[in-house]
């Protein structure tokens, strides 16, 4: 059966068996980027260091309801530094960008850095016990205009393919690159927006690719940050089973209609 769970990740995974999950797909919030209008929401208040203590806190709760095979799957964008202004204009192409409160510049970084924050949670992780396996750009051919005039748009984002033993689930014939060769680590998909979710979802495409490849028919594919319900609908139209946690009970009745006659 799906199940949705309505709270804040870390207390609302507690609520999940150990050692059902066969693969996680998730994106979590990004650091000082969104006001995803949630109480409890990380990535807003906290320094960059509290958040990838958060997001590890989180993943570790992941890691007790994976099978011993399992694997997670996280994509996961940067940032700039603030330049300690605290808050953050509109950008003339990209309104929803604007943030009355921002964290300060993390330690070590000058105004106008590129943060790292993927990495920092790819290393974070690998502390903490779980297998990184895989660096997967995801290329973005229609990506956002940005008006910065001084570094190359940014067009990619990370998706890092973690493990929590060194033998795992991977079904390699189960997505295939151009030609039939075996699948390569960048990744050409578009964003696709979908119709009453806050911000840009991760698209159904790079979902699909983890899920088949991370998961059998009838396993549990888990999302800790479920959104408007991506993973969910995907697992479920290739014949998988769904947990999703989500703080945000704005996006219920959104999940609830993308799921019906799937489930």
């Amino acid at each position: 059966s799906n199940l949705v769970l309505i709270g804040g990740a870390e207390s609302a995974l507690r609520l999940v068996p150990s050692g059902v999950v066969r693969t996680a797909i998730t994106s979590p919030p990004y650091w000082s980027l969104r006001d995803y209008e949630a109480e409890g929401q990380i990535g807003r208040d906290e320094t960059l260091g509290e958040f990838i203590k958060a997001l590890v806190r989180i993943f570790d709760e992941v890691r007790r309801t994976l099978t011993e095979d399992g694997t997670v799957w996280v994509n996961i964008g940067d940032s700039y530094t603030s330049g300690n202004r605290g808050w953050r204009a509109p950008d003339r192409k990209n309104p929803a960008r604007a943030m009355s409160v921002r964290p300060p510049n993390p330690e070590g970084t000058k105004d106008k850095d590129l943060i790292g924050v993927p990495w920092r949670f790819a290393l974070a992780m690998q502390d903490a016990g779980w297998y990184v396996r895989s660096d997967i750009i995801w290329y973005k051919p229609n990506c956002q205009p940005e008006s910065v005039r001084d570094r190359p748009t940014r067009s990619h984002e990370h998706i890092f393919l973690l493990s929590k033993s060194e033998r795992y689930h991977y079904n390699q014939a189960a997505i295939t690159g151009p030609n039939g060769r075996r699948l390569r680590d960048v990744w050409d998909i578009n964003t696709v927006g979908y119709p009453g979710a806050h911000f840009a979802t991760f698209p159904a495409e790079l979902v699909r690719r983890c899920a088949l490849i991370g998961s059998e028919p009838g396993d549990i594919v888990l999302d800790p940050f479920l959104g408007s319900g991506t993973t969910a609908e995907v697992a479920a139209s290739h014949g998988r089973r769904f947990i999703g946690t989500e703080i945000n009970p704005d996006y219920v009745p959104l999940i609830k209609s993308r799921l019906k006659g799937l489930a």
